[in-house]
């Protein structure tokens, strides 16, 4: 297999700032409004995002979840191999709170509605939103689109898209592999 770098590490620190400033336009100073990673790869954007947010633009008092879905979803029972949950860490109720969803990439939509009906036992929120890094355009099951992407990456089924971070991987990049 062959593989195509999409986005280098200044790539990746240009597209967080710019999705920061955008989450700070809709939502000022998060008073009532948190941030929900799904576990696990979408906790390193979280994560990230957050960070960034209260260090460079000084938001305080962000609330910063991490969701696991594993048990949520439509194909766990479907697999060869036992899937692993992650931990759920979110310590607050999302009842009348804005919600902004992030995940790495955003493929067919099924990993979004697992986190739609695993985010009820929280509460009720006001509006949900969906924050990517990658948006593979060409590949949805649902109608599901993200409101802040990074990327939009027009990737084929055979195409898979790689994301690795500097804590898993010792740098970040984002790939399109090639079989």
């Amino acid at each position: 297999m062959s593989k195509k770098n999409l986005l280098n590490s200044k790539d990746i620190e240009i597209i967080l700032h710019r999705l920061a400033c955008q989450l700070i336009e809709n939502h000022n100073d998060f008073s009532n409004t948190v941030l929900i990673g799904l576990q696990p790869r979408g906790s390193y954007l979280a994560n990230r995002l957050a960070e960034l947010l209260k260090t460079s633009y000084h938001i305080k008092d962000l609330e910063l979840g991490l969701l696991d879905i594993t048990f949520y979803r439509d194909d766990f029972r479907r697999r060869d191999a036992p899937l692993e949950a992650a931990s759920t860490e979110i310590d607050f109720l999302i009842e009348g709170k804005n919600v902004v969803i992030i995940d790495d990439v955003l493929y067919s939509g099924r990993s979004v509605r697992a986190a739609l009906t695993a985010m009820q036992s929280y509460g009720r929120p006001e509006s949900i939103e969906l924050l990517v890094l990658i948006d593979r355009r060409f590949s949805r099951h649902l109608p599901i689109q993200p409101d802040y992407r990074g990327r939009q990456v027009d990737a084929i089924n055979e195409e898979k898209v790689l994301v690795t971070w500097t804590e898993t991987h010792k740098k970040d990049a984002v790939y399109i592999e090639f079989k």
